[in-house]
């Protein structure tokens, strides 16, 4: 059985998709782990720990992925990685296939199966391979970080013998990992923090955190494995008519709501930025997939009235080595489970291969990412 990881070529990606100990993980299990030479450099794992490991080092992608079984990687390849795949191998990453129509289309004209792991199910078996949530783990960490730096104002209290100094006002808004992680940052910063959630059963784990949950008397619904579902326009309205006078008491807002698959929903307006302090901060994880402040700017600072917004890009990869480290066990974990008696045989019938496929034999079976192909076509 042979494995094969690849280096990163998307601008600003500097994980990797395994580190050195998974490697010697999965030499053990009998598998053959080719490594691109300096594929983890950006993560700080040089080539001696990789080949100390037990990896073999090769000079590029297409001699790293030549005869292998499998390919591992962080993001999508880019169209020209495409080309040095071998027909027939498999692709295994986190790549989020319906925004990646052409690199798809591409991988299925080489034949090359594809699977997802942003399209794991969360089930209790599939914890171990939840790249989603260990990654927005990073994420939330990050944020509350860069909104502490960012802030002209300290986040804890201060007594001193000039004079008390009040703590940060946080709100966050989704309380999902990313934002549970965040919160639980921002306390330890020593900040007030409060948190809004569509999922009522939320509450409970962010008070459990020290922070406020935000009440809001809207009538909401839960999507299918626990994330936020979709809102009708009329709820969203109502709900950032509501928000807006948590927005303007704070000194902070991290946004983190996201929808699998779906544009971020709009919750901080220009009009909400226009009431905060100046001097505050907002930190939009979301920025990427649309944003949660209308002002947001994927990658970018944008000031607006006073206030910085932040709209991050890529944020799991500003701290790359343990990024990288948790990624690893991620995609090892759900790597392993498709080895039988040391051959690489998905079984699809099990429901978590059968959900992360996107590719097979040529065929686009994964159905969002089908219909975008077709609709592109029509």
């Amino acid at each position: 059985m042979k494995l094969a990881v690849l280096s990163e070529t998307r601008p600003g990606e500097r994980r990797v998709a395994l580190v050195p100990d998974m490697v010697a993980k999965l030499v053990s299990a009998g598998v053959e782990v080719t490594l691109q030479q300096g594929a983890g450099l950006g993560s700080y794992f040089d080539d001696s720990a990789f080949h100390e490991s037990g990896a073999r080092l090769a000079p590029d992608a297409k001699s790293a992925a030549d005869g292998a079984d499998a390919v591992l990687k962080v993001q999508a390849p880019t169209p020209a990685e495409v080309e040095t795949l071998p027909g027939g191998t498999t692709l295994i990453g986190l790549f989020q296939p319906s925004s990646q129509i052409e690199v798809v289309k591409k991988l299925a004209e080489s034949r090359v199966d594809m699977f997802s792991l942003d399209l794991l199910p969360r089930i209790s078996r599939a914890q171990g391979m939840d790249a989603l949530s260990s990654q927005a783990t990073v994420q939330g960490y990050k944020a509350a970080l860069m909104a502490a730096d960012m802030l002209p104002r300290f986040f804890p209290m201060f007594m001193t013998a000039a004079g008390t100094v009040p703590p940060a006002k946080v709100l966050v808004l989704g309380a999902g990992v990313a934002g549970l992680q965040a919160i639980a940052t921002a306390r330890r910063l020593g900040a007030v923090v409060r948190a809004y959630d569509v999922r009522a059963a939320s509450r409970q784990e962010v008070e459990s955190l020290g922070a406020s949950f935000v009440e809001i008397a809207l009538e909401t619904k839960e999507g299918a494995g626990g994330y936020a579902s979709a809102q009708s326009e009329e709820f969203l309205a109502a709900q950032r008519e509501l928000i807006g006078a948590q927005v303007a008491a704070s000194d902070v807002v991290i946004t983190t709501a996201a929808i699998p698959g779906r544009a971020a929903p709009l919750l901080v307006t220009s009009e909400m930025v226009d009431a905060m302090p100046a001097g505050s901060v907002i930190i939009d994880i979301a920025a990427e997939s649309g944003g949660n402040c209308e002002l947001s700017q994927p990658g970018s600072d944008v000031v607006h009235h006073n206030v910085t917004i932040r709209g991050t890009a890529n944020l799991a990869s500003s701290m790359p080595t343990h990024a990288s480290a948790l990624y690893a066990r991620n995609i090892s974990n759900f790597f392993l489970a498709m080895l039988k008696d040391g051959e690489f045989k998905p079984d699809f019938d099990d429901e978590i291969i059968s959900a992360t496929c996107v590719l097979r034999s040529g065929e686009v079976v994964h159905p969002p990412t089908r219909e975008r192909i077709h609709q592109d076509v029509t």
